[in-house]
């Protein structure tokens, strides 16, 4: 009996140190992976120019293409609340706007303003911030970009950009309009499907969280384009445009 108790208690033994040796291995790879991510941290660069405003606003249309037929405008009340609404010329006009009885998109007296040079001038510049619908009105895009705003938002980005990197995606790191999260910009030459866009992010995106399990990557909120094809009688989600005039006063909405 004695020597019955004296072998269990030495398999326990073993099983603790087995298991003691298996914690310090995953500890080591943690903290491997840790000083992965910090090392990674993005700089900002800031390069002079010498491009003049017509040639700045022609570049900025250029990188950031959506429909261009329809822009929102972003708006904030004196309570504080914000949100984005539809530019139309006839917003507010007596006898032509039913809002918010009726859905822009389903107003007969709808004109929506088109999203030209003087509206991006009007961003850049601070007359106005836009909301750009990346999702065309034959399903396709020409970006895709990963939207990251909670707590863990930097080891997040930093995960995500690292895959990017080792599969040599470009990609462009905007600071948020708060400061406290990150939009990862992926640019594409030509066009392509919303669906295939979305595929690659979600990829992009599995393969992040297979190479850093212990991050929980809850600041990871959504793709834009939100959807493969436009929503009937909609025009899908809208993503704020960066370089908005006044946060980057304060080093946000810039690209990191």
């Amino acid at each position: 009996m004695a020597t019955d108790n004296l072998s269990n208690t030495s398999a326990e033994i073993e099983k603790i140190n087995l298991r003691l040796q298996a914690l310090e291995e995953e500890k080591s790879r943690l903290l491997s992976q840790k000083a992965e991510l910090e090392s990674a941290t993005p700089e900002l660069t800031v390069r002079p120019t010498t491009l003049s405003t017509k040639e700045k606003v022609a570049l900025f249309q250029e990188l950031f293409v959506g429909r261009d037929d329809i822009f929102a405008i972003r708006w904030e009340n004196n309570a504080g609340k914000s949100g984005y609404a539809l530019a139309c010329h006839n917003e507010w006009q007596a006898g032509l706007c039913n809002k918010p009885k009726i859905k822009c998109g389903e107003c007969s007296n709808k004109a929506f303003k088109s999203l030209d040079t003087r509206a991006i001038y009007n961003h850049l510049s601070g007359k106005q911030t836009i909301g750009l619908y990346p999702l065309l009105r034959d399903d396709f895009c020409q970006l895709l970009v990963a939207d990251f705003d909670k707590s863990d938002w930097q080891q997040a980005t930093r995960a995500f950009i690292n895959v990017c990197d080792s599969l040599n995606v470009p990609y462009a790191i905007e600071r948020s309009r708060s400061g406290n999260g990150a939009h990862i910009w992926i640019i594409f030459d030509n066009k392509v499907l919303a669906k295939d866009a979305r595929r690659l992010g979600f990829d992009l995106m599995d393969r992040a969280m297979e190479r850093y399990p212990g991050l929980s990557f809850d600041s990871y909120d959504r793709l834009f384009p939100n959807q493969d094809s436009l929503p009937s009688g909609g025009f899908g989600n809208l993503i704020a445009l960066p370089l908005q005039y006044q946060p980057r006063q304060y080093g946000n909405s810039v690209f990191v």
